[in-house]
C-alpha cells in the first residue's frame, strides 16, 4: 500500500489547519477509487442488486403493512395464479411475497449489526495486539484461535440455543465467530505500517502512541477492513439463515431461512415454498460478494493502478 506518509506530514506541517495541498490530493484519490469502482461491471451489478434488495426492505412496512405472518388466503397458492399474491402463499396460506419483504428486513438488520459488532471487536483487537506487541500480543492472537478452532455453525447454534431465539442473540452469536479474522486482518495491516518512515518521523517530534496508531497507522489500515466487512455481512446472512432453518430464529419475525425450513417439508409437492428463499439469499449473498470485489479493486492501490 502506497499511502505512506501523506498523514504524517499533513500533521507535522500544520496540526491545526489543514494542508491547501492534500486536500485536493485526497480528493483526487476518493474520485480515483469511485472511477475504479465504476470500472467494475460486477461490483455496479452487485451494487444495483443490493440497492434493490434495501428498497424492498425499507418499503416493506408500506407495501404490505400488518403482520406477514398472518395468514391471508388458502394454502399453497402457486406464484402468478392470483395477482394478490404475486408470488403465492406458503403452506398455512400466508403471502410468501410480504414474508419475503419483511424478511429482507430481519436479514439485513442482522447483517449490518453484526457486521458493525464484528467489525468493532475485531479492529480494536488487533490493533491493539500490532502496536503494543509482546505478552499482550500474545495473549490476544491466543484468544482469537481459541475462536476460530471451534466450528463457526456448531459455535453460532450454540450460543442462540444457549440464550434463547431471538434476534438480539442471534446477533450477539454471529459477531462473536465473525470477528477473529477482522482481528487478523488489522493486526497484519498494522503490523505493516508500524516500521514505515512516517511513523518514525511522528515518533521524532515527539506524538503520543495513541496518537500515531489512531490518526496515523488505523485509518491506513482501514480498507482492506471495510472490504471484509462486506464479507462478514454476507457471512452473517448465511449463518442467520442455517440457524432460522433448523427452528432456532426468533418466532415472531419474518426470515428467509425460516421460510426455507417450514418449507422443506413440502418440497415434492410444492417447491416454490423453498426455491423463492433460497434465491432471495442467494441473490442478497452474491450482491454484497461483488460490492466486495469492487471495493478490493478500488481501495488497493496496486489494484488501482492496472
Amino acid at each position: 500500500m502506497t499511502s505512506s506518509a501523506e498523514p504524517a506530514l499533513d500533521t507535522l506541517t500544520n496540526s491545526e489547519s489543514p494542508d491547501p495541498i492534500a486536500l485536493p490530493r485526497a480528493s483526487r484519490k476518493r474520485a480515483s477509487a469511485w472511477q475504479q469502482f465504476a470500472r467494475h461491471g460486477g461490483a455496479v451489478a452487485g451494487a444495483l442488486l443490493l440497492a434493490l434488495i434495501v428498497i424492498v426492505a425499507l418499503c416493506a412496512g408500506w407495501w404490505y403493512p400488518g403482520d406477514p405472518l398472518r395468514i391471508v388466503a388458502t394454502p399453497e397458492i402457486w406464484p402468478f395464479e392470483q395477482w394478490q399474491y404475486p408470488l403465492g402463499t406458503d403452506a398455512l396460506g400466508r403471502d410468501i411475497a410480504a414474508m419475503l419483504a419483511h424478511g429482507a428486513r430481519a436479514t439485513l438488520a442482522i447483517g449490518m449489526v453484526a457486521s458493525v459488532a464484528a467489525t468493532g471487536i475485531g479492529v480494536s483487537i488487533g490493533a491493539i495486539a500490532a502496536w503494543w506487541g509482546g505478552w499482550i500480543d500474545e495473549i490476544l492472537m491466543r484468544l482469537t484461535e481459541l475462536f476460530q478452532i471451534v466450528p463457526n455453525v456448531v459455535f453460532v447454534l450454540t450460543v442462540v440455543a444457549i440464550l434463547g431465539p431471538r434476534i438480539e442473540n442471534t446477533i450477539i452469536a454471529v459477531a462473536l465467530v465473525s470477528w477473529p479474522a477482522i482481528a487478523r486482518l488489522t493486526r497484519a495491516e498494522c503490523l505493516s505500517f508500524k516500521s514505515r518512515e512516517f511513523v518514525q518521523a511522528c515518533r521524532t517530534v515527539g506524538l503520543s502512541p495513541w496518537r500515531i496508531a489512531l490518526r496515523e497507522v488505523l485509518p491506513n489500515a482501514l480498507p482492506p477492513v471495510l472490504v471484509m466487512g462486506t464479507l462478514v455481512v454476507a457471512g452473517a446472512i448465511l449463518y442467520e439463515s442455517v440457524v432460522s432453518f433448523l427452528g432456532l430464529g426468533d418466532p415472531n419475525i419474518a426470515s428467509w431461512g425460516r421460510q426455507i425450513g417450514e418449507g422443506r417439508t413440502l418440497i415434492r409437492s410444492s417447491w416454490y415454498l423453498c426455491a423463492e428463499p433460497g434465491l432471495a439469499i442467494m441473490l442478497a449473498v452474491l450482491a454484497l460478494n461483488l460490492v466486495g470485489d469492487g471495493l478490493n479493486d478500488a481501495l488497493n492501490p496496486t489494484l488501482r493502478k492496472r
